[in-house]
């Protein structure tokens, strides 16, 4: 439903002609104009226009102010600010034409969409509304107007496309920070958890090694020497795999140590039988020991691999952090020159890695081909473009019937590097296909989308790569498809299709 402001009354020509966008008209193209149009009359913070509502008037300030506003992520932030007979005839700074403060709207009526901001009064101001129909006999009658309209209209395509660059960076950066955020909590809790435990295990691990010094012979610590690095030596979880063969056996091992006096058990038995070995094993150890030295040798074992146990895992998680910090750099391609040699496999790795925690409880499927040669172009704009559609994807999936799946594929096309990027979503309408490359077109609701994401990613693989991207779409079955030129974006070498939306 589209506001309609109150206090509408008939324009007289008398009010347009301090309106920047129809200076030096004849006096019967402003009859015209006031015969075409219908004022609306506006108290201070009455709505014009409200972001998401078809767009059906091109708004032209008269008197007073208006204050442009979206909603980002929850926030209404203020995109910019008209005030009538600003500047007239002058630029500002950021250089915004003085013309732009008097006319609004103009872009999603020419392109039949839905209005992408909010348009409130600022004061008392008057505005003139045409409907579709007038506004473009509007630009036929008055040329003028049309030479006026025309620059502001490429300065507010050129703007926007920045602004939602800037968006789309600092979106990136957000993601890429709330990821950080969440995958080093894990690790970083599990380096400091086995700090501490290990930190309180060293007094008890000297006291038992002064113990088991003291009682054994240097045969006896030799052959428990022996015995430790073996288990250590065995890769973990290498005992039964069935749950219930282990814990058999693990009742076996803590039955046999309890046995032989040792207190807490389960501990080195879990230990042992986790390595694969077993009550006889024990036995094995045991005939080659005095009876007096099996408690102190099996009470150093046990506190021993406590100890090595904590320590490989604070080395675990440390080397967890290691990767996700190399995943990082590797995404935001720090400290390299902007067009260099891509891995297209790697870059979308990293994209992964980063997004991880947004495909919790999605399945990812990768087909990548191992002929396909790394391309010359620019890694931070690739990664944004996988950023991109790996999001909508998956976004595409939310409260879908089926379980979400992602796949990601990499192949060589003669002599195009193919990316795919494929959910199984509810797929998109015949209707919208065409569209999803315009600017400023979105079907997500108010606050979650800009409309740009991927018309920027059309703009990076077509203009900066020398590519293409395409959809195809049906229900379950989603694709976009990205064409890169495998041996670089220099002259005549190019990757593109018919523009011919959805094939």
């Amino acid at each position: 439903m589209t506001t309609t402001p109150p206090h509408g009354r008939a324009l007289a020509a008398t009010d347009l002609h301090g309106v920047e966008l129809f200076s030096g008209l004849e006096t019967d193209q402003y009859e015209w104009l006031a015969s075409a149009g219908v004022a609306a009359d506006l108290a201070d913070g009455e709505v014009l226009f409200r972001d998401g509502e078809r767009a059906d008037w091109f708004c032209v300030l008269i008197s007073g102010g208006l204050v442009i506003t979206t909603v980002v992520d929850g926030r209404e932030e203020v995109l910019t600010r008209h005030v009538a007979g600003e500047g007239h005839g002058a630029r500002e700074n950021g250089d915004k034409p003085s013309a732009a403060h008097g006319f609004t709207g103009e872009m999603p009526l020419l392109i039949g969409g839905d209005y992408v901001a909010t348009a409130t009064a600022v004061g008392r101001s008057l505005v003139a509304r045409y409907d579709r129909d007038a506004f473009l006999e509007m630009m036929v009658r008055c040329p003028r107007v049309t030479r006026t309209l025309i620059p502001v209209l490429a300065w507010r395509i050129h703007s926007s496309e920045v602004q939602a660059g800037q968006r789309g960076r600092l979106n990136a950066l957000g993601t890429l920070a709330a990821g950080i955020a969440h995958e080093l909590n894990n690790p970083a809790a599990a380096m400091a958890r086995s700090s501490a435990d290990l930190a309180a295990a060293l007094p008890q691990l000297e006291e038992r090694a002064q113990a088991w010094g003291a009682a054994a012979s240097e045969a006896e610590r030799a052959a428990v020497a022996a015995a430790r690095e073996e288990i250590l030596g065995r890769p973990p979880a290498s005992g039964p795999r069935d749950a219930l063969d282990a814990a058999e056996v693990e009742d076996e091992v803590s039955d046999w140590l309890d046995g032989h006096g040792l207190a807490r058990a389960w501990r080195l038995a879990s230990a042992v039988v986790d390595r694969g070995l077993d009550a006889d094993w024990l036995d094995a150890l045991a005939r080659g020991m005095r009876s007096e030295t099996v408690v102190p040798a099996l009470e150093y074992l046990d506190v021993s691999l406590a100890a090595a146990n904590l320590a490989g895992e604070a080395g675990e998680a440390g080397a967890r952090v290691s990767a996700l910090v190399g995943a990082v750099k590797e995404y935001t391609n720090l400290d390299r020159a902007p067009e260099q040699e891509v891995d297209l496999v790697q870059g979308l790795e990293s994209t992964l890695a980063i997004l991880r925690r947004k495909l919790s409880g999605v399945a990812v499927s990768r087909d990548y081909q191992p002929d396909v040669p790394v391309v010359l172009g620019y890694p931070g704009e690739l990664n944004q473009v996988w950023t991109n559609l790996i999001d909508n994807a998956v976004d595409a999936m939310e409260g879908g019937g089926s379980p979400p799946e992602l796949g990601v594929v990499v192949r060589l096309e003669g002599t195009c590097a193919v990316v795919e990027i494929a959910d199984n979503g509810p797929g998109v309408p015949s209707d919208v296909l065409p569209r999803v490359f315009e600017p400023f077109f979105t079907t997500k609701d108010v606050g979650k989308g800009t409309g740009l994401g991927l018309h920027l990613s059309h703009r990076i693989v077509a203009q900066r790569h020398n590519g293409s991207i395409q959809v195809r779409s049906a229900p379950g079955d989603t694709r976009f498809i990205v064409r890169i030129p495998a041996d670089g974006p220099g002259p005549g070498r190019v990757c593109r299709l018919p523009d011919t939306p959805g094939r």
